[in-house]
């Protein structure tokens, strides 16, 4: 993710921040494979901060599909990481903005 200049967050902001990735990431999937053929999904998303600005998102995706779909998991957690990040960034132009008034 490009550096977008943000002030200093508080742990609430951290908190939404990770958030808002972990369910961009389980809806992408969800919108693309029938519950029903998800057998396990772990979404995990992290702040590295230093000096109280973020320094690293990191998102994570744990995903197994049933036996039928199972050659599409890494493409689709792939997938999944990228939509976090958009939907991360998304919230924090926004947050900059809102910051800044």
């Amino acid at each position: 993710m490009e550096n977008i200049g943000l002030p200093e967050l508080t742990s609430e902001h951290i908190e939404e921040l990770c958030l808002i990735a972990e369910e961009a990431a389980r809806a992408y999937i969800l919108s693309k494979v029938p519950p029903k053929r998800v057998e396990t999904l772990n979404v995990s998303a992290d702040v590295e901060l230093e000096n109280g600005k973020p320094l690293t998102l990191t998102v994570e995706v744990e995903l197994t599909l049933s036996p039928l779909m199972q050659n599409f998991a890494q493409k689709l957690a792939d997938e999944a990481v990228k939509e976090a990040f958009i939907s991360a960034e998304k919230y924090l132009r926004e947050l900059k903005c809102r910051l800044q008034k």
